[in-house]
């Protein structure tokens, strides 16, 4: 019984005793290339319009791309996500030279985002949610192309395929 304690005690001590600090690295967005195919359907991303996003997740030594908002919010919203998720990034659409042509300089934490649903623009097969940094380029935005604004926790899988 004596060694069973030595035993018990010596492992508690020495796992105590690492002194490595284990440190998470979170990911910034990086640039869609002419070959990154979307994370939830394996479509060219480059090749459609509109806002796109990408994630951050653990264990994952480069960001997940998505061809849109709405893949990226329909893999965000699956159960198993927020287990692995560090960070979601969307395009700011009010600082995109175009909407044909996101800037991948101007990503924002998709948290942060204002979007607007139901507006007259589409994006990778169809429908997105377009997504911008400031409220005011969110309203711009739906004044011209109609649609309603929202935020990030107003997004559930009922908006989501009604979008579809």
């Amino acid at each position: 019984m004596k060694i069973l304690t030595f035993i018990v005690m010596a492992s508690l001590f020495l796992g105590g005793c690492d002194k490595s600090e284990q440190t998470t690295v979170i990911l910034e967005p990086s640039v869609i290339t002419h070959g990154d195919e979307c994370h939830l359907c394996g479509m060219i991303i480059s090749t459609f319009p509109g806002p796109k996003g990408q994630a951050a997740v653990r264990h994952h030594n480069q960001t997940l791309k998505f061809c849109s908002t709405v893949d990226l919010f329909s893999w965000l919203l699956q159960p198993e996500t927020p287990g692995i998720l560090q960070i979601a990034y969307v395009h700011d659409m009010g600082a995109a030279p175009s909407w044909e042509e996101p800037s991948d300089k101007h990503y924002i934490s998709a948290e942060e985002a204002w979007y607007v649903v139901g507006h007259k623009r589409k994006g990778a097969m169809g429908h997105t949610l377009a997504s911008f940094r400031n409220k005011a380029d969110a309203e711009l935005f739906a004044g011209e192309y109609a649609g309603r604004l929202i935020q990030f926790d107003d997004i559930n899988l009922d908006l989501m395929a009604n979008l579809r």
